[in-house]
């Protein structure tokens, strides 16, 4: 073949060549831009996201505070024969709602406390007869115990509507409270007799069930499981947090 188509070929090869390196990198160079703008973009959505829930929750908080201070007064002003011990007990209610609920997250160790304090405070609606049963079995040595992963005030709705529900005329009534926490897990079970009587129109109870769980699916996503259970005339509430997996979360997400 002659020299010079050999070269001619070599030359228009090199420059074909040399336009697809041309064209393979200016692809490159545009699909590393997307990809970068792409992950831009799904940074600033999970910025976003994160600030909605924070808002979000911050509403929840300002709603639920007044609301169980306002719960409080009416159960001691019900029961005046029996302020002095109410009080004290709402003061320790009061110090939690103000100093340590403000925080994201409590410890499960606080959170129990801060529960029984609602318990004693409950209990005086009551009659003494009445069968009340609160259990703990709570792993104290587990490092997570009193690390803050709790999001404050979270036992109330559980607690509130047992006393809310329960039958408190029948001789079999009662009320079962059992917490639990042991590798990372915190769990509350609460289960009453429900009473057959409605509840009065303008008595008002906890938040709801519906921002209960609206709070634990911003904070604890998958994290958690909240089941209810009727079984004839028993309630049973069963709420259980994986705080090791939750903080395991965290933990990657920085």
């Amino acid at each position: 073949m002659n020299t010079g188509i050999i070269a001619t070929i070599i030359i228009i090869s090199a420059i074909i060549i040399a336009g697809l390196l041309v064209y393979i990198y200016k692809q490159h160079k545009k699909l590393k831009t997307v990809t970068q703008k792409s992950e831009e973009a799904d940074s600033k959505y999970q910025l976003l996201e994160s600030k909605v829930n924070a808002l979000q929750l911050e509403n929840l908080q300002s709603r639920l505070n007044p609301h169980l201070f306002k719960n409080v007064l009416n159960s001691i002003q019900s029961h005046a024969y029996q302020t002095y011990y109410a009080l004290d007990k709402l003061a320790n209610v009061l110090d939690f709602i103000l100093y340590e609920s403000s925080d994201k997250f409590v410890s499960a160790k606080e959170e129990i406390e801060f529960a029984q304090n609602l318990i004693d405070i409950n209990k005086i609606k009551i009659s003494p007869l009445f069968q009340l049963s609160v259990k703990q079995r709570i792993d104290e040595s587990d490092p997570l115990f009193e690390q803050p992963l709790v999001a404050p005030l979270i036992s109330i709705d559980l607690i509130e509507n047992a006393f809310k529900h329960a039958d408190l005329q029948s001789a079999d009534a009662f009320i079962n409270i059992v917490f639990e926490y042991e590798a990372g897990k915190l769990s509350l079970t609460v289960s009453n007799k429900m009473s057959k009587q409605a509840p009065l129109k303008n008595e008002k109870g906890g938040l709801g069930a519906a921002t209960l769980e609206h709070r634990l699916k911003l904070i604890y996503g998958s994290h958690y499981q909240l089941d209810k259970i009727e079984e004839k005339d028993v309630y049973i509430a069963h709420l259980k947090i994986n705080l090791l997996e939750y903080k395991n979360k965290m933990l990657n997400n920085r």
